[in-house]
């Protein structure tokens, strides 16, 4: 199995997953399809899925452009997410398989829109799984709340996706890296992985690379949203419980100017 960025607009990604032993692939948000079809050409692979994580059109907007370029191509999307373009609704627990070696699974993960999907890929053996979060997870980040609440994102971050193997690589909507780091500090201003991170992405972006893919356990470790069950997170917000940490520290977010 092998992942892609394609940079799009002004932070975006989509991502091409390819299925090495037949050549066939899908993408991810193709929210710019020119750009999409010229890096399958380059890669000389056959476009067949697109797999949509929600309706927002920095994410679906492509879909109906690709779909007159690419007729036969599929165009997954959450089953209560009316996803531009949308030819297959996937709810929580859905799979779809690629080529000969690439399964995927989606997982339900609301909170930014109401029918976000995740897409969780493993390929043959040997290779480490991926997680295409959207807008739900960023490296170090989350989305706004939307269509949804804290529940519902606590849910989806620490409940769903937390509990992927460590090992999961995570493929995230947009290039935000650097400044959710830089809030994360504010919440943890002693925590050394989160220091050593932010440096490591202050140097990706003078690079003009991507910082992503993280992992779950990189999340785990440096992402203040996903840590909202530690007591000393909860007591830094002056909150009583997960739920009521993750609502607080996104209205701070929301409101930050860094």
């Amino acid at each position: 199995m092998k992942i892609i960025h394609i940079p799009c607009l002004e932070d975006n990604y989509a991502y091409l997953i390819i299925d090495e032993a037949t050549k066939k692939a899908a993408v991810v948000d193709p929210v710019e399809p020119e750009k999409v079809l010229r890096v399958a050409r380059e890669n000389a692979v056959e476009l067949k899925l697109v797999l949509t994580t929600h309706h927002h059109w920095d994410h679906a907007g492509g879909n109906n452009k690709m779909k007159k370029l690419v007729p036969e191509i599929k165009v997954y999307g959450g089953s209560v997410d009316n996803v531009q373009g949308c030819t297959e609704k996937v709810e929580n627990g859905d799979k779809i398989s690629l080529g000969a070696n690439v399964n995927i699974l989606s997982l339900h993960t609301p909170c930014h829109t109401r029918g976000h999907i995740s897409y969780y890929v493993t390929g043959k053996e040997g290779d480490d799984p991926a997680v295409f979060t959207g807008d739900t997870l960023f490296v170090a980040g989350c989305g706004r709340f939307f269509e949804g609440s804290a529940e519902e994102m606590y849910q989806s971050l620490c409940v769903t996706l937390g509990s992927l193997p460590k090992a999961t690589r995570v493929y995230c909507g947009h290039e935000y890296t650097v400044k959710n780091l830089q809030f994360a500090l504010t919440v943890e201003p002693n925590n050394p992985r989160i220091s050593q991170k932010l440096s490591w992405a202050e140097e990706q972006h003078r690079s003009h690379s991507p910082s992503i893919p993280s992992t779950i356990e990189e999340e785990l470790e440096t992402n203040p949203f996903m840590r909202v069950d530690l007591p000393q997170v909860q007591e830094k917000l002056e909150c009583q419980s997960p739920v009521e940490a993750l609502g607080k520290m996104r209205r701070q977010k929301d409101s930050w100017r860094g």
